[in-house]
């Protein structure tokens, strides 16, 4: 009677295991992809306020480096937030006040109020990721975050096609619905984080997902439900803030973010300055650039997990020098075809969001699970620091130079992150075998 009670409750527990991984997976995902329209809507807006207000590119790229520059200090305090805060409450919040500043952006019409609207919405914009990576990290074991984190990140890319589709649409009928509608779309999708996602198994009365899954224990703390504010602070130290792998992963996503954010902010300017393609088409070009980069992903995960058996710095240094290739041939193939270059783009595409997904799964398994959001921070903090380079910086070289220069740029970019990528797997092993 009893072995039937057991068993009874064993089934019972599996299959709501099943059904909240499930849906935790798909709330962060879409959540987070939710994110993107109220943060990655402005590349299609800038040519309107450049034309309306007369603000020149080195001035519009100050506001993605600023933007950058706060989202990334964001992402570390809200890193070290998030491992103490409930997930569900904290990205609802993060994409409810992202998408009043998007409201007040488009409302507004001096570079001041840009400026201001932009850089807050850059903070609120820092809550979503700690939160995803929360609840990924308690719901998933380290054998299999992978995968796992590469479907969350198709969000990335799903968020900034959709809303670059979107926008391609509205841009035509004023730049400002470019961040009213998407606004609308968010305060939605808040209410929805609010229904959907949960914090931990525990708070529902399932065992830890180490205990279910019968795998290994990450590190003895783990076993805890609870540490006090000193033993945590004790953890983050031994376990981030003095483990040299999180800093080269974070050198890493530096000049990785630096490629990554210059072909999504400047990408419509180019094709439209360099290859001749009306505005319009350069969206949707630049659109296809974000989905192929959901094949990249997925590709990048499964390697990880089966081919290299969690050494995901290896299968990151392959994908930058890849990208590195791909990028030396969008620029000097004289193209002008909207396919030729949107296949192009497709590469680096595929090669910058592989590695660009393999960062969250590489540093949650070196700080485990009860650090992830806090190493996740450090390396976000790392990434956007690069948009000193691909927003202000970039700016200013193509106003000073030209697109040449810049291109070169990007290129020494993709190798040095390949190069950084080594050194952590280098690091990595000699880690492990002493």
């Amino acid at each position: 009677m009893d072995d039937n009670k057991g068993q009874m409750d064993a089934m019972e527990t599996k299959q709501q295991y099943r059904y909240w991984r499930t849906r935790i997976l798909y709330s962060s995902l879409i959540g987070y992809a939710l994110f993107y329209f109220v943060r990655k809507n402005i590349s299609m807006a800038l040519p309107g306020i450049e034309a309306e207000f007369g603000i020149s590119k080195a001035t519009l790229g100050l506001f993605l480096t600023l933007h950058g520059l706060l989202y990334g200090i964001s992402k570390l305090v809200n890193g070290i937030w998030g491992d103490r805060a409930n997930p569900r409450y904290f990205m609802a919040m993060g994409l409810l006040l992202s998408a009043l500043m998007n409201i007040f952006f488009g409302m507004s019409s001096t570079a001041l109020a840009f400026g201001i609207f932009w850089l807050l919405n850059g903070w609120f914009q820092g809550m979503g990721c700690p939160a995803s990576v929360k609840c990924l990290c308690n719901w998933f074991t380290p054998s299999e975050r992978g995968l796992k984190f590469a479907i969350w990140n198709t969000s990335h890319s799903i968020g900034a096609a959709l809303v670059l589709f979107l926008n391609s649409f509205l841009v035509i009928y004023d730049w400002r619905l470019c961040f009213f509608v998407p606004a609308g779309i968010a305060i939605a999708g808040a209410i929805f984080l609010l229904n959907r996602l949960r914090d931990t198994p525990e708070s529902l009365g399932l065992p830890a997902v180490e205990d279910h899954f019968n795998h290994e224990v990450e590190v003895e703390h783990d076993k805890e439900k609870k540490m006090t504010s000193a033993e945590f602070r004790s953890f983050l130290v031994k376990y981030v803030f003095r483990n040299p792998g999180i800093w080269f992963i974070s050198c890493a996503s530096f000049f990785l973010y630096i490629v990554r954010y210059a072909i999504l902010d400047w990408g419509p300017t180019f094709l439209s300055e360099m290859k001749g393609a009306p505005l319009r088409h350069a969206g949707v070009i630049i659109a296809i650039y974000e989905v192929s980069g959901i094949a990249g992903m997925l590709v990048a995960g499964w390697m990880m997990d089966k081919l290299f058996k969690g050494r995901g710095s290896k299968v990151c240094v392959i994908f930058m020098l890849t990208c590195a290739v791909f990028t030396f041939m969008f620029w000097k193939l004289p193209i002008k075809s909207n396919m030729g270059n949107a296949i192009l783009l497709c590469g680096i595409g595929f090669t910058i969001y592989g590695p660009q997904c393999l960062l969250g799964p590489i540093a949650a398994n070196m700080a485990t699970k009860k650090a992830a959001s806090t190493a996740v921070g450090i390396i976000g903090f790392f990434s956007y620091l690069s948009v000193v380079f691909s927003g202000w910086g970039l700016g200013y070289i193509v106003d000073h130079y030209n697109w040449n220069t810049g291109f070169f740029t990007l290129i020494i970019a993709g190798l040095l992150a390949a190069s950084m990528f080594g050194i952590t797997s280098i690091w990595n092993y000699q880690h492990k075998i002493q």
